[in-house]
């Protein structure tokens, strides 16, 4: 058998309504993406301005203070910040490195999900141009076979072109829908990576301030600074004690 012709048995055979299935399944999924995505940024929603001028007080006042306003807020930059705190007493580039990592994971966090979002609004259309294609050969097919049969049962079969036209026009609505469920994911997804650029950009705004911070500083790190002085002490002493 011709490949061709077995290739177009089996698509004609199950016709394009599996097409229509598969879109709407991957309409329902992405619209609980969305969802779930939307009420995840909205969690995380915080005042930036007032968020920074308070971490620039606190820091005037304590680390401690400063650990206890970022904890008290849900944004993904108070996370990252909290993260440089900790390192605080190792000095600024301990914290700074503490905060990169820290604003990786947050990425990841904001990022979930958007790749599906992203692949369902790229290849929805070419899904449904796939049943509209099926529905056209099955259409054909069926006017091929008309062509077949004899001229004197032809002449009785007058609703066969408008049942053909039909085929193709009930065709179409794959390609229709196929958009339709595009259109959303793809907002979507450039609406949140767009939200995810500018959390990334007031996290590294609020890391500025805490390193500012630190760096401004005696010394940039007085924990570290500590102990060769406490060393030299020692040393003198045990000096002064000998020549005594």
């Amino acid at each position: 058998m011709d490949l061709t012709i077995w290739l177009e048995q089996i698509m004609v055979g199950f016709g394009a309504g599996w097409v229509m299935w598969l879109l709407l399944a991957l309409s329902v999924v992405s619209v609980a993406i969305i969802l779930e995505r939307a009420w995840f940024f909205n969690s995380l929603r915080d005042d930036l301005t007032k968020l920074a001028s308070d971490l620039r007080k606190a820091l005037d006042d304590s680390i401690e203070a400063a650990r206890k306003r970022m904890t008290a807020s849900p944004s993904a930059e108070a996370a990252v910040v909290l993260a440089g705190l900790a390192m605080h007493d190792k000095g600024p580039e301990a914290a700074e490195e503490a905060m990169a990592g820290a604003a990786a994971l947050q990425r990841v966090k904001l990022e979930k999900r958007l790749a599906y979002l992203a692949t369902v609004g790229n290849n929805a259309p070419f899904i449904g141009l796939f049943g509209t294609v099926i529905g056209i050969i099955g259409a054909f097919k069926a006017l091929g076979q008309q062509a077949e049969v004899p001229a004197a049962e032809a002449a009785q079969m007058t609703m066969a072109p408008q049942a053909v036209m039909s085929s193709i026009s009930e065709a179409l609505v794959a390609t229709a829908v196929g958009i339709a469920v595009a259109i959303p994911a793809v907002a979507a997804n450039n609406y949140f990576q767009r939200s995810t650029k500018r959390v990334l950009a007031n996290t590294e705004a609020l890391t500025k301030v805490l390193l500012a911070h630190m760096k401004s500083l005696p010394g940039g790190a007085p924990a570290a600074d500590d102990v060769p002085k406490k060393g030299r002490g020692k040393g003198r002493g045990k000096t002064g004690g000998e020549d005594d």
